[in-house]
């Protein structure tokens, strides 16, 4: 097939097609406690991911670039980070397993609207041409990910707490749900930070200053804040339960609006890459 585009376009449906079977059997598995169909959505899943690698590659080698420059390739980025990530927590920390209703269904939405996007193919500028671009969107990516999971558990730890649904009563105790929301945020809170850092270092290096102020950054900086607001409130407050949950689904709604949308609304080098 000599059509790049074309090439591409197909790895990636087809991804989707396999990430949206991966949930329909997941969430059939977890819902009516059926093992065998749990074990195909996890296979689903890893089909899909092979076939989104090999998407995200052969983009990078068309591009010449990682694929962090357009809307396009961020959002299929993201989509990837979130389901290794996923999969890696999922094999060290069984607990996690059942987060994958909210994985899985997040991974195919991520990778699906990145598609309707502007697929054009952008050179990286010079001022691109950083390891520390790398580090910095690499870090965010990351982070979005953790947090996703934690926003998984604050989900369960509501439910759980307000119904009495049966596949609810195969999850966690409403102590673990707590606690793995707790510590999954203090992960993404952290690579948050560092994205940040690497991204000021990257910005001293392109352009001499560390900070511009700019609504991007301004927004980056806010929800880096109220993540360490509801740290520190479990942390030293003793909040936790349906308070704590509220309250960390209210920091990843403001992650969500930082990182795509708040560059679609501003002005700032930030919004040039997620065109």
């Amino acid at each position: 097939m000599n059509n790049p585009a074309l090439v591409e376009t197909i790895l990636h449906w087809t991804a989707v097609v396999l990430y949206v079977l991966a949930s329909l059997a997941n969430t059939t598995g977890l819902i009516f406690a059926r093992p065998r169909a749990e074990r195909a959505g996890y296979r689903l899943a890893l089909a899909g991911l092979l076939v989104h690698s090999a998407a995200l590659l052969h983009r990078w080698v068309e591009a010449g670039h990682g694929p962090y420059m357009v809307r396009y390739e961020v959002l299929s980025s993201n989509a990837w980070m979130a389901l290794v990530l996923f999969l890696l927590f999922a094999r060290l920390f069984p607990r996690v397993r059942p987060t994958s209703i909210i994985v899985f269904p997040g991974v195919f939405l991520l990778l699906a609207i990145g598609i309707f996007t502007n697929p054009e193919i952008r050179k990286l500028p010079p001022t691109l041409s950083s390891i520390w671009l790398v580090l910095h969107v690499s870090f965010y990516k990351i982070a979005l990910a953790t947090l996703l999971v934690a926003l998984a558990f604050s989900l369960f730890f509501v439910l759980k707490n307000r119904f009495s649904w049966a596949w609810l009563q195969r999850l966690p105790e409403l102590g673990s749900l707590d606690a793995y929301s707790y510590r999954f945020a203090g992960f993404g809170f952290t690579f948050w930070a560092i994205g940040m850092l690497a991204g000021s270092i990257w910005a001293y290096q392109s352009w001499g200053r560390f900070w511009a102020w700019d609504p991007v950054e301004n927004w980056s900086l806010f929800t880096w804040s109220l993540f360490g607001l509801y740290l520190h409130l479990r942390r030293f407050f003793g909040w936790q339960g349906e308070k704590a949950a509220a309250l960390f689904l209210f920091c990843f709604t403001m992650a969500v609006l930082s990182m795509f949308f708040v560059p679609l609304l501003s002005s700032s080098v930030h919004s040039e890459y997620f065109q």
